[in-house]
């Protein structure tokens, strides 16, 4: 990816926040989706929100390619990349699908858990119940959170990955957890990302808490933090993790990437204020199958572009022709 930040705008933290908060989504009407709730096997339920077409255009057949994405921690459809990419698979006619990760919908999921970077089969799970009945190809990218998961899906998958997607791409994620988790736990990153987070994700669980008694020690939550003890007390335990340690090493995807075995691209900017440049992977240390591009700037998620405000299609326009690319759909 061939990019240049504006010059109004320097720096990871502000490349990071304005385009979150400010920067143009879109560059036609906001897009709209049609709601689907999903019963999952164990009993449980994900929402998965479908692009609508705007009006005056058919809606995509089950031979259009459909683009899947999955959005980062505490994220949505209604996030601002997720609608960036919706406005990019809608003008070229592709379908496009956000499958909510439990509880981030807008409505508290019914099971005793919640979601995580390693969640590699609920993510297969979700693209092969999309796969079912399409004879387009099916491409999927991930972002931050979503980015890392999608990656460990494909890494499980080894061989079989092929069946289900013609190819994947993970945007700004932490592919070394630790390295995350050590960086978002430190300096500004600590005083307005972590609060950030910790600001919707200790109500959700309190309210996990409320529908499972017992589930959690409540007072060792609301004295966490950081994510390092926010995943110690709520995270790696409710999804089979001994310890947060335990989350971030098996959880990471980083170690795993030589195992890839259909087209991937691993997007990093190295002056993402979460993931280090240092604890990025080089080529020698991915399989043949894996894309490296590391530009120097783009903050976390990113890459605005253009005069002010600017705008956030840059990423989007990048990772979706090649994606498109791979799978024979420019």
């Amino acid at each position: 990816m061939n990019y240049t930040a504006p010059a109004w705008l320097p720096g990871g933290n502000l490349q990071t926040i304005w385009p979150a908060l400010f920067s143009r989504r879109v560059m036609g009407p906001v897009p709209q989706y049609r709601r689907e709730r999903w019963d999952t096997p164990d009993g449980d339920f994900v929402d998965v929100d479908h692009l609508q077409p705007h009006a005056g255009r058919a809606a995509p057949g089950p031979d259009a390619p459909l683009l899947v994405l999955f959005h980062g921690l505490e994220g949505s459809s209604r996030s601002h990349y997720a609608e960036a990419f919706a406005e990019y698979a809608g003008e070229r006619g592709w379908a496009y699908a956000v499958p909510h990760f439990r509880g981030c919908s807008g409505e508290l999921n019914r099971g005793p858990r919640a979601y995580h970077s390693g969640d590699f089969e609920e993510i297969g799970w979700m693209l092969q119940r999309l796969r079912r009945g399409r004879a387009g190809p099916v491409m999927a990218v991930g972002i931050s959170l979503g980015g890392n998961a999608l990656l460990r899906w494909a890494e499980e998958a080894g061989d079989t990955a092929a069946q289900t997607a013609a190819s994947v791409a993970s945007v700004c994620s932490p592919i070394d957890l630790a390295a995350g988790g050590w960086a978002i736990g430190r300096g500004f990153n600590r005083l307005v990302y972590t609060r950030m987070f910790l600001n919707t994700m200790k109500p959700k669980a309190l309210q996990k808490l409320a529908q499972f008694p017992g589930l959690f020690d409540a007072q060792a939550l609301r004295h966490a933090r950081d994510l390092y003890e926010f995943d110690n007390v709520f995270t790696a335990p409710l999804h089979g993790y001994k310890s947060t340690e335990d989350y971030w090493a098996r959880g990471s995807a980083k170690p795993h990437l030589h195992r890839i075995r259909i087209p991937a691209l691993v997007l990093n900017a190295r002056n993402d204020p979460f993931v280090p440049a240092w604890c990025l992977p080089h080529q020698n240390e991915v399989g043949p199958c894996v894309t490296l591009w590391q530009p120097a700037h783009g903050g976390h998620v990113g890459f605005p572009q253009g005069h002010l405000p600017g705008h956030v299609r840059s990423m989007p326009n990048a990772v979706g022709q090649w994606l498109g690319a791979q799978a024979g759909h420019l």
